[in-house]
C-alpha cells in the first residue's frame, strides 16, 4: 500500500483528494492536515466524507508526516508550498504539489507573476505533471508540479496541433469559463451567492497568473516561443471549465483530419476523449470525472480552427490529475482509483 499524507486537507482540492483516494486500491491515507480543524475527525467536519471517521485532521508537522508517509500531496496555496516542499524533498518523500510554486521552470517568470521564489534550489527538480505529455519524466520524478485548472483545459487541445505545425503559433486566443469552486473555499465577496448567481463576467483579462504556465507548455510543443491571449470568466455554477480556443490554420485541412491528429496523439491517454465531428464538449458530461473532452471545427470562412475542451476543474483540473500523477510515479495503472463515471444530470 502507498502511505499517503495530504497537507492542506480542508480546501476543495484536499476534500476531492480524500474522496478519490478512498476508493483507490493501493492508497492508504495515513494523515491529513488542517490547522483550523486539527484534532477533529474528517467525517464530522465534512459530512460527505463520513467514510473517513477514523481519520483525524492534524497539524502540518513536516517531521512527523515525512516519517509517517512516503507520498505527499501538498494542497496548499502558492508561497506556502515552497516553504514546506523542500523539507519533504530533503526527507526523501515523493511529492505531488498542487500549488503554482513549481510549475514554472524559469524563476524570473515565476517572480514576475507571483512573488520571490524561496525554493529555487529544487525548482529544476520538478517535473510538470501532465501525464499525457510527460509520462516518462513523471514516472521517475521525486517532485511533480500538478498543472493548473485553466492550463489543463487549454494545453491538451493545442499541443498536438502545435507539435504537428497544423496551426500557427501566433494569434491564439483561449476563452475559458469556470465555476466558482475554482476560486477556492476561503470566503470571498467575489464568490458570494448573490455576486455569482445569474452573473457572468470576465476577470484578470490578459493578466491571469495561469497565462505564463500555458505559454510555457505551448512553447515546448511548438519548439519556439508562443504567446497567446487568455481571457478567463466566472460563471454561476459550482464545477467545470469550458475552454474555447481560436487558432489560425497553416494549411488547408478538414475538421475530420484535425480530430484524427488529436486522437492519434492521445491514443494511449485514457482520460482524453476526442468527440466525433459535429459534437462538442459539455461540462455536464465530465462532472466528477478525470476526463478532458475535446471537440473541433474548422471555420473555412475565416481559416480558423475552433477547439473546445471541457474538464471538471476539481478533478482533471486538480485532484484527479494529481492522483493520475501518483499512479504514474508509483508504476500503477494510470486509471487506478479514477474510474468514476461522470455525474449526469
Amino acid at each position: 500500500m502507498l502511505r499517503i499524507a495530504i497537507v492542506g486537507g480542508s480546501g476543495y482540492t484536499g476534500i476531492e483528494l480524500l474522496r478519490i483516494l478512498k476508493f483507490h486500491p493501493r492508497a492508504n491515507v495515513v494523515a491529513v492536515t488542517s490547522r483550523q480543524y486539527a484534532g477533529r475527525p474528517v467525517g464530522t467536519v465534512f459530512p460527505s466524507l463520513q467514510g473517513y471517521d477514523d481519520l483525524f485532521f492534524t497539524e502540518p508537522d513536516v517531521t512527523y508526516l515525512s516519517k509517517t508517509a512516503d507520498w505527499i500531496f501538498t494542497a496548499v496555496p502558492h508561497k506556502t508550498a515552497m516553504s514546506i516542499v523542500p523539507q519533504f524533498f530533503e526527507a526523501g518523500c515523493r511529492i505531488i504539489d498542487l500549488s503554482a510554486d513549481f510549475r514554472l521552470r524559469d524563476r524570473q517568470t515565476y517572480e514576475i507573476w507571483y512573488q520571490a521564489h524561496t525554493a529555487s534550489g529544487i525548482l529544476n527538480k520538478a517535473v510538470y505533471g501532465m501525464p499525457e505529455i510527460y509520462k516518462e519524466k513523471i514516472a521517475s520524478a521525486q517532485l511533480v508540479a500538478n498543472p493548473g485548472c485553466y492550463p489543463t483545459g487549454a494545453i491538451l487541445p493545442l499541443v498536438p496541433l502545435l507539435n504537428s505545425k497544423i496551426i500557427s503559433s501566433k494569434g491564439i486566443i483561449a476563452d475559458s469559463k469556470s465555476g466558482a469552486s475554482g476560486a477556492g473555499r476561503n470566503p470571498s465577496m467575489v464568490t458570494l451567492y448573490c455576486e455569482v448567481n445569474e452573473a457572468l463576467k470576465a476577470y484578470k483579462v490578459a493578466e491571469h497568473r495561469h497565462l505564463p504556465e500555458i505559454e510555457q507548455e505551448l512553447s515546448v510543443a511548438a519548439g519556439k516561443p508562443v504567446f497567446i491571449t487568455f481571457i478567463p470568466h466566472l460563471v454561476p455554477m459550482t464545477r467545470g471549465i469550458l475552454t474555447t480556443i481560436y487558432a489560425q490554420i497553416n494549411e488547408k485541412i478538414s475538421t475530420d483530419r484535425v480530430l484524427a491528429v488529436i486522437k492519434e496523439f492521445y491514443k494511449n491517454s485514457p482520460f482524453v476523449r476526442i468527440l466525433p465531428e459535429g459534437t462538442f464538449p459539455n461540462i455536464s458530461y465530465v462532472r466528477g470525472s478525470n476526463f478532458c473532452d475535446i471537440g473541433a471545427k474548422v471555420d473555412r470562412h475565416t481559416n480558423t480552427l475552433i477547439l473546445i475542451s471541457a474538464i471538471d476543474n476539481l478533478v482533471k483540473g486538480a485532484s484527479g490529475q494529481a492522483v493520475q500523477n501518483l499512479n504514474v510515479m508509483a508504476g500503477l495503472d494510470e486509471s487506478s482509483g479514477l474510474g468514476t463515471i461522470p455525474l449526469f444530470p
